[in-house]
């Protein structure tokens, strides 16, 4: 696999210092949604594509939720490889953990608007509405589902995992059928354990077998989900 260099791009607020909230914090109501009750406890900040969100082994402070734009968690292996662990879109909340630090870094795909949440804030909440507790509660369980069906996929053959990816990409987005990839054929290639030539042969080989279209490097149409799906087992 192709060894990747982290790209480090200033933003406008530093990591070290704290964001601090835009909005008063309101306990939730009981039909509040907790997606609506964290835009009430921070901030949005601003990061262009290819800077750092947070880093390796720094302090899990915060809880993040995508804007816009996109995010990439990974970790650099000792060979120097790249493995990224998964992508984050609008509406997505990253940043996650069972400890008081990052198991990884994060990265804007693109640039990218996030809302830093203050993770003591949101537990203190939580210990005070239980219904925000349970939907806490769900999301770090869909996160973890997440990561042992990502374990399972790296054990597939290079056209499963491909398959697999665009059906996830698909499920995740608004357009149908109509991929929109803000990720490259190397970021694609780093999450799914191949290397950018397979990807991209891969790809090749599932146009020609009319189950996609590829209009261009970016856009992604399914033409046969079925397909796919048979081929994803």
């Amino acid at each position: 696999m192709i060894a990747h260099t982290t790209i480090r791009t200033s933003v406008p607020l530093t990591r070290s210092a704290a964001p601090v909230a835009s909005r008063a914090l309101h306990p939730a109501s009981e039909h509040e949604p907790l997606a609506e009750t964290i835009h009430l406890m921070g901030t949005i900040m601003s990061y262009p594509r290819n800077s750092e969100i947070f880093g390796e082994n720094e302090a899990a402070d915060y809880l993040y939720k995508v804007v816009s734009g996109g995010v990439r968690t990974y970790k650099i292996l000792s060979d120097g490889r790249r493995q990224i662990g998964g992508f984050y879109m609008p509406g997505d909340i990253f940043g996650l953990e069972f400890a008081d630090e990052h198991t990884c870094s994060a990265e804007a795909i693109a640039d990218a608007k996030v809302l830093v949440i203050k993770r003591s804030a949101l537990t203190a909440l939580a210990g005070r509405d239980a219904g925000v507790a349970r939907e806490l509660f769900a999301l770090t369980a869909r996160e973890l589902r997440r990561v042992q069906e990502r374990v399972l996929l790296l054990i597939k053959s290079a056209q499963q995992r491909v398959a697999s990816f665009l059906l996830e990409m698909a499920e995740r987005g608004l357009a149908g059928n109509a991929i929109e990839l803000q990720m490259s054929r190397q970021d694609i290639a780093d999450y799914l354990g191949l290397t950018i030539e397979t990807v991209s042969r891969t790809l090749t080989s599932l146009e020609s077998c009319a189950a996609i279209e590829v209009p261009s490097s970016r856009r992604i149409v399914l033409r046969n989900r079925s397909a796919l799906n048979r081929m994803n087992g």
